[in-house]
This record gives C-alpha cells, sequence and structure tokens, in this order.
C-alpha cells in the first residue's frame, strides 16, 4: 500500500521521511494515476480543511477512491463543531487538571505531532487528544478561570512548525508511517485492512490468544490484514476496513467509542454499537422477550417503589441482575427477604433500575453462538462445582465450571431454532445466546453481544472452520459494500 503526503505545494514540505510519495493537492485531486489507484494511506497536510477548501476535498475524494485518508471527513466535521470541543473538554476533564496542574498564567497552548509533544510530561494528554481529533498536526489551546478548559483546536500547517520542533517531528512523522501492526507480516499485499481490538490486561478476554491467532490466519487467507489493536489506536481506525472488537463491551466504555467511529468512518464493524447498547442492558432485553413472546424465566423490572413485589411474585430464593451486568458479574442471588432488601439496597446506589428473575435451577447453560441470524457453534457452560453459576470466585482464585462443545446436528433443533429467532430481535451480528433446559422447557436466560470464541472450547467442534466463517462474513460485507464499506 503507498503512502502518500498531499499538501498545496511540495516545496513546502522539508521533513524526510522515507518510502513516502510528496504529491500536490492539484495533482492528487486531478491525476488519473491517483483516482485509478485502489490501495493508497493518504495524509492530508493542507493548510486549511475547511468546507469545499482544497484539504476538504483531498479527504472527501480520498474516501470515494477507496484511500485511507488521514484526517476523515468526518474528522474534519469534527474541528469545526464548537460543542463537540466543549464536549471532549469535559471527557477529558480528569487528564486535563493533572497534565496542566503547576502552570501558572491563564493560557497554555499545545502543539501535538501525531499525538505527541516535545514534553513527555504531556503524553498521555496528547494521547488523548489525538485519539478524539486524528490529524496529523494539531494545535489545542486551553484557557483557566477556576479550572482548565479546552478553547479551541487548529490544524497546524507544516511550514508553521518551529524550526526547534522540526527533529522531533521529523521522528515522530516516521514513527507513525513505519509502525508496525502486531500480528502483520511484511511483504504481502491485501485487499482488506482488519483491526481486532483486544485489551492484553484483561482478567476474562473474549477470545484467548490461540483463538486470536486462528482469526488472523483464516482473514490473510482470505485477503484480509488482520492485526491486533488496543485501546491507544483509537486515532487510527480510520486506516482500517473493518474492525472486530475482541474485548468485553460496555456502553459506558471506549469498546462502544470505537465501535461508533468505526461505524461513522464506514468500516465493517463487529460488534456494531447497536448490539452493544441492546444486549449490555438487561432492562431492554427483558421487555423485548415480554414482547415478543420469547420463553424466559418470569422477570421483573424494580425500582425503589416496587422492591416489594420480587418477594410475593417471584418467592425465594430470586436472582438480582445490575442492568448491565455480564458473564456471572453483577448477578447475585437472594435467599431470603433480609438478603433481598440488602441486595437491592446496594444496587440501587448504582442505578435507579434492577432486574429481578425467579431462580431456576440447572446443572449447566446452553450457549449458543449465532452468526447472521444462523446457529454457529453450541456448548454447554457447566456450573462451578458447589455452585449456581459457571464462574465464581475462591481464595485461591477464580473457578470455573467445564466447557462441552457440540456439533450443531447433535443439539435439540427447538433449541436451535430459538437462539436464531432471539438474536434476530437485536440485530444481525454475533451473539452468544445462554439459555436453561429444565422440565422440558427451554428459557432464554440473556443475549450477549461479545460472545467467547476461544481455541479449545468454543471451536472443539469446527476446529478452523469456525474462523473461516466469522472471517468469510467479513469479507462478505467488505465486498458487498464496496472497498470502504459505505452504504448501508
Amino acid at each position: 500500500m503507498s503512502v502518500l503526503v498531499v499538501i498545496e505545494h511540495p516545496r513546502n514540505w522539508d521533513l524526510k521521511i522515507p518510502g513516502v510519495e510528496v504529491v500536490s493537492a492539484r495533482e492528487y485531486l486531478t491525476d488519473p494515476r491517483y483516482s485509478d489507484s485502489r490501495r493508497a494511506r493518504v495524509y492530508n497536510f493542507c493548510r486549511r480543511y475547511g468546507y469545499q477548501s482544497v484539504g476538504y476535498y483531498v479527504s472527501l475524494l480520498a474516501e470515494a477512491r477507496g484511500h485511507k485518508p488521514m484526517p476523515s471527513v468526518s474528522t474534519v466535521q469534527d474541528l469545526r463543531m464548537a460543542p463537540l470541543v466543549r464536549i471532549v473538554s469535559e471527557d477529558l476533564d480528569d487528564l486535563l487538571q493533572r497534565s496542566l496542574q503547576g502552570l501558572k498564567g491563564p493560557r497554555f497552548s499545545l502543539s501535538v505531532y501525531f499525538g505527541r509533544n516535545l514534553a513527555r510530561r504531556y503524553d498521555r494528554l496528547s494521547k488523548a487528544l489525538f485519539n478524539y481529533f486524528p490529524v496529523p498536526f494539531l494545535r489545542f489551546e486551553f484557557e483557566r478561570t477556576d479550572r482548565w478548559r479546552m478553547e479551541s483546536v487548529q490544524p497546524v500547517a507544516s511550514s508553521e512548525i518551529p524550526p526547534t520542533h522540526r527533529p522531533f517531528v521529523n521522528e515522530q512523522a516516521r514513527r507513525y508511517f513505519e509502525k508496525p501492526r502486531e500480528g502483520a507480516p511484511r511483504g504481502r499485499e491485501y485487499r482488506y485492512e482488519m483491526a481486532i481490538l483486544v485489551n492484553p490486561e484483561e482478567t476474562h478476554r473474549p477470545s484467548n490468544d490461540g483463538a486470536l491467532k486462528r482469526m488472523a490466519r483464516a482473514a490473510r487467507a482470505m485477503g484480509i490484514n488482520a492485526a491486533l489493536i488496543d485501546k491507544d489506536d483509537y486515532g487510527r481506525l480510520g486506516e482500517y476496513d473493518a474492525l472486530f472488537i475482541r474485548e468485553t463491551t460496555r456502553v459506558d466504555h471506549y469498546t462502544y467509542r470505537f465501535a461508533r467511529k468505526a461505524e461513522a468512518e464506514g468500516l465493517v464493524v463487529i460488534d456494531d454499537p447497536v448490539s452493544i447498547v441492546r444486549c449490555s442492558n438487561k432492562v431492554y432485553l427483558a421487555e423485548v422477550f415480554a414482547r415478543n413472546r420469547i420463553p424466559h424465566p418470569q422477570t421483573l423490572i424494580l425500582h425503589p417503589d416496587n422492591a416489594g413485589d420480587a418477594a410475593w411474585m417471584l418467592g425465594f430464593p430470586v436472582v438480582l441482575k445490575r442492568p448491565d451486568s455480564s458473564f456471572s458479574r453483577g448477578v447475585v442471588k437472594a435467599r431470603d427477604r433480609a438478603d433481598l432488601d440488602r441486595l437491592l439496597a446496594e444496587m440501587f446506589e448504582e442505578s435507579d433500575l434492577v432486574i429481578a428473575q425467579e431462580y431456576i435451577e440447572s446443572g449447566f447453560d446452553w450457549r449458543i453462538g449465532v452468526l447472521e441470524g444462523r446457529a454457529l457453534f453450541a456448548c454447554k457452560y457447566f456450573m462451578a462445582p458447589g455452585h449456581w453459576q459457571i464462574e465464581t470466585t475462591r481464595s485461591d482464585g477464580r473457578v470455573y465450571g467445564k466447557v462441552e462443545t457440540l456439533p450443531l446436528e447433535e443439539v435439540p433443533t427447538g433449541l436451535v431454532r430459538l437462539a436464531e429467532r432471539c438474536a434476530h430481535l437485536v440485530g444481525n451480528g454475533l451473539y452468544g445466546l445462554d439459555i436453561k433446559e429444565t422440565g422440558g422447557r427451554f428459557l432464554v436466560m440473556e443475549i450477549n453481544d461479545n460472545p467467547n470464541i476461544d481455541h479449545g472450547f468454543e471451536d472443539k467442534a469446527l476446529g478452523d472452520e469456525l474462523y473461516r466463517i466469522l472471517m468469510r462474513t467479513f469479507l462478505d460485507r467488505l465486498e458487498n459494500r464496496g472497498v470502504r464499506g459505505f452504504g448501508p
């Protein structure tokens, strides 16, 4: 993939970066060599990005050509939105106050070059700002009354970089352009670029290293260059064609922001933001199950005024869930009225609503993985020894029940159909349906948007074919949406 630096007047570009072609904006916009090129990474260093300016059209036509521009058109628009500047200032308030504490004057200007500043003390703030506004060179203005606030953000032309900054800027640009992508082999051209978002520090990752390696291998066999990224790569999302989130998702979390930004940039995304919102909230799922006559345990949505209803309507023991609970976390069991009152008091401190559900005793939960409305894998997640959930915490650490994987043809047909029907109610992505089997009935417990796919467990029946199916889904969506995934 070629790397292009686009600028109004190439004579003004005096940074020396190997492997980079410097092109005038006029050439890029009109020369057939660039309009016919299918694969290019375009760094737009024009002086202005305002609506209908040359800089605006460089990013706009780069997207139309299937190139990967930086900044993207959406970022260009963000630079012009004063409300967004205020929102970013509020989001980063704690980091902003910590980073600028000790400064004496009422104003401060911060130059950010590819997410870095000359002073290392501002590294975290510079990286965070770059992730919100992925533009090569930026200048942020801050003002202090009682607290520091961001007042403005403006792009910096390469000709405006102070001479004393140029060696540093040259080094940062070189590092940025040459940054290797983890796990991505060099020397081969791929049709598409995929980012797999992971958190190496996460204790309960949705996919282990063995699964991630097989995903990447299956993707590359189909012409998709899959590379692992983490939360610090938010500003680079526009360089990819697809995003696969393999980190536990939450709405009030950067995983949701990744999904939103990727979708806005035209990437193919699993998990998509709508699925994250719907599946992460048990109040939403309870309403969907009730309205669509999905068999599920008797469920109540509790608030402080009706909390007592759980005792006489559901009996004891009763299961209580935080609306955003997942994988046994945020889920507790009340054994009697005193237990119920104590647990609800604690949960209402964190949420206005709590889910109460009748307790269904079983030795295992069915987990049916569903992709694009069709069952992909089936497992039995057995309860942890001596516990009522599939995992528990003991003095020596977390303990899990065993996992049994079955070929889909050995799974009851009614169970598979129920899982596929439920998944359709929340979207067309990748889901994990938790279903209990009791007294000859199947009861849906919840739908997860970010199901575990671990090597040695969920892939035990299909083997590597499971990863090929996953990546074929990405490939089909990429091809159906065009090179950059635009369109519905």
